[in-house]
């Protein structure tokens, strides 16, 4: 599962806000909400995001695999 939990500390570590992410990036409300919950997002909404923030993907999202997917994935 990705989680976008790095997001929300970079914003944070920025000084900024989901709302000002919403400006810099150009993201509708429904795609704030899809990043918070870790839904489904587009490649070409991680680049909006990249290109806003001059980050990389792996700064703001991060692969964490489900247990029941992957009994044998050390923790």
């Amino acid at each position: 599962m990705i989680k976008y939990y790095r997001l929300f500390d970079l914003l944070l570590r920025r000084g900024l806000k989901k709302t000002d992410l919403s400006t810099l990036a150009g993201l509708s409300s429904p795609t704030l909400a899809k990043l918070s919950k870790g839904a489904v997002i587009t490649s070409e909404t991680i680049d909006r995001i990249c290109r806003a923030l001059n980050c990389q993907p792996g700064d703001i999202m991060e692969y964490i695999p489900d247990e029941e997917d992957n009994p044998t994935c050390p923790k």
